[in-house]
């Protein structure tokens, strides 16, 4: 027995003590003392490759590991699958940044070099992630770590393209998509993020009519102009091609001039009646609303704006210019001429980059579409028929209501870094055209949908055919972790898996597509429970954000405090939705580890070297009575609240019966108790048997302290860790 001295600190344990628990191999459920076969999986949301430990990651991973090591305890086979993801825009950004303050440029690199390039960096900074967790004491199964860039995920990946373009859900088209000129690619309208700008309201003469707009620089792209069809003020015009007046792209910068142009009205529910003065353009080029009324009206689509976000030869004298530069000097024309009637302030929220931060341009643009409408109706099934179970239940109406208003999903982007399209194209198709009406071949523009590259092209039958250089959505490839990360032998005996903790931003990006993307590929629904927690905020309500200074690093807590402090004062705060930071929560929890372990030493000191027999002791005095009867009800409600995922409450009321119940009354009672001959024997068995169980309850929430007291404890019986305990 090694005895219990001094204050507890956990520097000298909580690194050792993992080393340990990793060694046992216990963390992988394969080497399990259990005897039932009852699963319980968790799937780790995938953090990016190129991330580093967050209080958003420290939350989620605290809840994750809470019901991992409960279920363990109980018996079942419990697997936490860890990974990363490739990230592919977050991580091409990164690498980019840092080649450029080497001077390089990733196009004097070429594509292959580049993508060598950020292997490189994934080999050197890829795996941070990874020991940061270990410091939190996530009993993650690292021997089933994967990434999503692994050979044998890359291929569920693959298959996964075939296997929807083979079924008739995926298309490639030409349409108006999200672009981020800075990143070059397209992007999906779940990858946008807002902020509110204050711009202006541009009244502007369309022949007989005014209207509003924040972007006068599309105007060299409007094929038409919209009202809704319920608005008497416009119905006479509905139908009519109108010859108006407009700004010249003509001549010189230094003179502006008017030109006559012709516009139609079109009808459309898409307008709204009371924004502006109810009529609108329609730029079907550079807006996606416009698009779709575009598309119901066959209006042309006439492109001004491209890739790199500055005007095209459309627009002609303004051409080359960026947007805001071009809006300025047409504002500015659109006054000389006497075509702009007035200005106002307006606020409104500006689409930009979830990655980089640029403002979209929409710009048509040839992408790979997944269409939307069965898979969105399997996911809205899994949920409605309660298969899956979303808690809390009004998270329910945010999911709902996506799928319920789905779009078809733009698969492609125009990067480097991620999962290659499994598309191969006919190189001699400029010059080879496919009209023969003998041909059976399916398409006119010379590609080949395969999961290996064909031996023989088949349209022109000499050259070798050529790779897509897209690379699909980070999240097409991430919607298939929860079978993708499993091998061939795991799918057969932890799929499906059983919980999802994740947060609510990314319902739809992530949560809705794996739920479709199971019972797509493996026939079911890939986990039952889905918990959507809140964000931890700053003290005073705001986002935390390291670029604005308000971001905390979890991993200086565990440094001055521990891991178990670090998680106790998280899971302790987290009461409802959003948490506002209160560091005290930590300082607490650090107390509360101290107190485990003055409690134990003091037991400690009560039995000396005896062994007590593990079974429930005979409560001999009132004393006694009223301590089994709390324990068995914190007991009884923590395994109920963790099951309900009602974490906080179960640390809570877990706190409350250690600290006062335990300590304060019967640790006192115990001492007299002890001292009673009557009364000894049973004293020390009953002080035995509530600090072991006790610590079986507190295990998933304080790991550490917990682990490292069972350790010194002569409890007959013992397994060898406190995490392969047995909690019935």
């Amino acid at each position: 027995m090694e005895p219990i001295s001094g204050a507890y600190d956990p520097k000298t344990t909580e690194a050792e003590l993992y080393k340990k628990w990793e060694a046992s191999g216990y963390f992988n459920p394969d080497n399990l003392p259990v005897s039932q076969t009852k699963n319980y999986v968790v799937y780790m949301p995938l953090p990016n490759v190129t991330g580093t430990l967050h209080m958003g990651h420290a939350l989620n991973n605290s809840f994750q590991d809470i019901v991992i090591r409960s279920h363990r305890m109980r018996g079942y086979r419990t697997l936490y699958l860890p990974g990363t993801d490739h990230a592919g825009i977050a991580t091409q950004f990164v690498v980019e940044k840092k080649l450029k303050k080497e001077g390089i440029n990733k196009f004097d690199l070429g594509r292959e070099k580049f993508i060598g390039k950020i292997w490189e960096w994934k080999n050197e900074y890829g795996n941070i992630i990874y020991d940061q967790l270990r410091k939190l004491g996530v009993s993650c199964d690292w021997s089933r770590v994967r990434f999503t860039m692994d050979e044998n995920y890359a291929k569920d990946v693959k298959k996964a393209f075939v296997h929807y373009h083979d079924k008739g859900l995926l298309y490639r088209g030409y349409r108006t998509v999200n672009w981020c000129p800075r990143c070059g690619t397209s992007l999906s309208d779940l990858e946008l993020e807002y902020k509110e700008e204050q711009s202006k309201l541009y009244y502007i003469h369309y022949g007989p009519f005014t209207l509003a707009t924040t972007r006068p620089e599309t105007k060299f792209g409007d094929t038409g102009l919209a009202v809704n069809p319920k608005d008497g003020r416009y119905k006479d015009y509905v139908g009519k091609e109108l010859e108006i007046e407009s700004l010249s792209t003509e001549g010189s910068l230094d003179v502006p001039a008017k030109k006559k142009n012709k516009i139609i009205v079109v009808a459309d529910d898409a307008v709204d009646m009371e924004f502006g003065t109810g009529i609108v353009k329609v730029t079907p080029a550079h807006d996606l609303v416009d698009f779709e009324i575009g598309t119901r009206h066959n209006l042309p689509l006439v492109q001004v704006i491209d890739e790199t976000g500055r005007m095209t030869e459309r627009a002609g004298k303004y051409a080359g210019m960026k947007t805001a530069e071009a809006r300025e000097k047409i504002v500015e024309d659109l006054k000389a001429t006497g075509l702009l009637e007035k200005e106002e302030e307006y606020a409104h929220n500006l689409a930009v980059c979830y990655r980089c931060g640029h403002a979209i341009e929409p710009i048509p643009s040839k992408q790979w579409f997944l269409k939307m409408d069965s898979l969105a109706k399997t996911a809205l099934e899994s949920v409605k028929s309660g298969r899956v179970k979303i808690n809390p239940e009004n998270f329910e109406k945010p999911y709902t209501a996506w799928l319920e208003n789905i779009k078809d999903w733009t698969v492609s982007r125009q990067i480097w870094w991620g999962h290659q399209i499994p598309v191969w194209f006919c190189k001699n198709q400029k010059e080879f055209e496919i009209k023969n009406q003998k041909s059976n071949l399916k398409n006119e523009e010379g590609y080949v949908v395969s999961m290996e590259k064909p031996e023989k092209c088949p349209f022109c039958k000499t050259c070798e055919m050529e790779q897509s250089p897209d690379v699909l959505d980070t999240w097409f490839s991430s919607a298939l972790w929860p079978f993708a990360g499993l091998s061939e032998s795991d799918l057969k005996k932890y799929y499906p898996g059983t919980t999802l903790i994740t947060a609510r931003d990314i319902i739809n990006l992530w949560v809705a597509r794996m739920i479709y993307s199971g019972t797509e590929f493996m026939g079911q629904e890939p986990f039952r429970n889905v918990l959507i927690h809140g964000t931890i905020l700053t003290k005073d309500g705001k986002r935390m954000s390291k670029s604005l200074g308000t971001g905390i690093d979890p991993l200086k807590y565990i440094e001055q405090f521990g891991a178990d402090a670090t998680r106790f004062g998280i899971v302790w705060q987290a009461t409802g939705q959003d948490i506002r930071w209160d560091e005290t929560a930590i300082t607490a929890g650090k107390k509360f580890a101290n107190k485990i372990w003055n409690a134990s030493r003091f037991v400690l000191t009560q039995i000396g070297d005896e062994l007590f027999p593990t079974n429930i002791p005979e409560p001999k005095t009132e004393a006694d009575k009223i301590i089994l009867e709390a324990f068995t009800k914190v007991k009884e409600s923590s395994v109920r609240d963790i099951d309900a995922f009602e974490f906080s409450k179960a640390l809570h009321d877990l706190y409350d019966f250690f600290w006062h119940d335990f300590c304060d009354v019967y640790l006192e009672t115990a001492k007299l108790q002890a001292a009673d001959d009557a009364t000894k024997t049973s004293t020390k068995h009953m002080l035995v048997f509530i600090l072991r169980e006790s610590l079986k309850l507190l295990h998933p929430f304080v790991p550490f302290v917990t682990e490292e007291i069972y350790q010194r404890f002569p409890f007959p019986e013992k397994k060898v860790f406190l995490m392969v305990e047995t909690l019935v």
